[in-house]
């Protein structure tokens, strides 16, 4: 070969070429490796309990009492326009609230007599009482929520930890979805991995029935090792063909987690092993199918943490037909004091639960829905959709408990100290987990892309 050939120009881009084409390489299978954590600093928290209370719990009935809301009754409620509150319309009057607030635990945090139970656990809680929110739409709240957009196609926040952390074990999926026969506004967008890996979208396990389809294999092993065998060289070699199609890929992946998952799923699922004093704590024990489905995904959702699960959430089951289960614009004190009876005695159970086997401190048990509800009404027994300022809960994982955080103002209208958005709770728990919200991203559509954005600070004063 002649001086010349060996460093034309079409010769050095192919030698370049293989290069840069080995740099992409080590960075797409740095990318695949699921289960190798890329932690950014130590992390406090190691997995993620999302407790979604979908419709919007009224934060002025909950955790954040307003005396002069009782006070004033009744009369028209006139708003200041000067606020950063959403506007009043015409007649509609101050409600108070149905349920009456004390002092809980060492702290003296409020909490109304909506949740009980929770009062046993408050020393552990962090409220943060000034949410604020985008738009007063459950599918956009919802979206904006989980994903950190209201518009969707963008991955879940539980997506984004798979992504960044993986799973503490490669027998389960790192995102898990506990069902309760009910999927909220804004679809499976809120659960989706849209443009990162498909393997990092969120696993359902129903509260009802069979917890995952086909779970359980109809062929002998012999077989159904057979058929995996053929499924991974035939798909392999598409994706190869195809230069490497992350939905193959992917898929491949998925049937492989998927024939691990047969052995694992079930046994985890099946809490009949657990102590009768610990299906008694969570109320797996009670008699409406509500109550005893809810706290059934509860304890499963300690029990997959327990098996190295990083991202697990638990839905609110839907008693009524309703738009979304919180969603009270009537029957508030019926519907309100039902999702609570639900949802109240497993929730703390959980954090006892997971406390007693210290797991609470690895652990980031968030609580929230994606609104909350306005402090008046065009009734007397109804609030509506409200997002100037709204109440969220966290626990464990290095969080501080025992405190508050943010205001409203006297009538729960609109945050007036501390306001924060979903995107700085996103930034917050990633934080705990050892990660910089700013530098966990993925390259899509010529940018690099993160959940939360260009938005999004880290909640310190809540930190332990």
């Amino acid at each position: 070969m002649s001086h010349e050939q060996l460093f034309s120009r079409r010769r050095l881009l192919e030698c370049t070429g293989l290069g840069l084409g080995w740099l992409a390489c080590r960075d797409l299978l740095a990318t695949a490796n699921a289960n190798e954590p890329r932690t950014h600093f130590p992390p406090r928290a190691r997995h993620v309990i999302f407790l979604f209370m979908d419709g919007g719990v009224s934060h002025v009935d909950s955790f954040d009492p307003k005396p002069d809301l009782d006070k004033k009754h009744g009369e028209p409620a006139k708003w200041r326009a000067d606020t950063k509150s959403q506007a009043v319309s015409a007649n509609r009057k101050w409600l108070r609230s149905p349920w009456d607030f004390a002092q809980h635990g060492e702290s003296g945090l409020w909490v109304s007599t909506l949740f009980p139970e929770i009062t046993k656990v408050i020393d552990d809680l962090a409220i943060v009482r000034s949410m604020v929110g985008e738009t007063p739409l459950h599918g956009a709240q919802s979206l904006l929520l989980h994903t950190g957009r209201s518009i969707g196609a963008a991955p879940s926040l539980g997506s984004w930890i798979s992504y960044g952390l993986g799973t503490e074990n490669n027998e389960l999926p790192g995102y898990v979805l506990l069902n309760n026969d009910w999927i909220p506004n804004g679809g499976f967008q809120n659960f989706a991995s849209s443009y990162l890996p498909a393997t990092h979208q969120a696993t359902m396990v129903r509260a009802k029935g069979m917890p995952v389809d086909n779970i359980e294999p109809s062929d002998p092993p012999e077989v159904q090792r057979a058929k995996l065998a053929f499924l991974e060289q035939s798909d392999g070699e598409l994706a190869q063909s195809l230069g490497g199609a992350d939905a193959i890929e992917s898929a491949i992946r998925n049937y492989e987690t998927a024939a691990r998952m047969q052995y694992l799923v079930p046994d985890l699922c099946d809490v009949r092993a657990e102590s009768p004093a610990t299906l008694k704590l969570y109320g797996v024990d009670r008699s409406s199918p509500f109550e005893h489905f809810y706290s059934l995904q509860c304890l499963r959702a300690r029990r997959l943490v327990e098996a190295g699960v990083r991202f697990v959430e638990i839905t609110c089951p839907n008693t009524h037909g309703n738009n979304s289960p919180w969603d009270q614009h009537g029957e508030l004190k019926l519907r309100h004091a039902e999702n609570a009876r639900i949802t109240d005695q497993p929730v703390a159970a959980l954090i006892m639960d997971l406390k007693a086997r210290g797991l609470l401190d690895e652990t980031l048990v968030v609580w929230a829905g994606e609104m909350g509800r306005t402090p008046h009404s065009s009734g007397d027994d109804g609030r509506d959709h409200h997002v100037s300022g709204y109440t969220i809960w966290l626990a464990g994982g290095g969080i501080k408990g025992g405190i508050t955080h943010g205001t409203t103002d006297e009538m729960g209208m609109s945050a007036v100290e501390n306001p924060l958005d979903i995107h700085d709770i996103h930034a917050t728990i990633l934080h705990q987990l050892g990660v910089d919200h700013k530098r966990l991203t993925y390259r899509f559509g010529g940018r690099d892309v993160r959940l939360t954005d260009v938005h999004g600070k880290v909640v310190r004063e809540i930190l332990a």
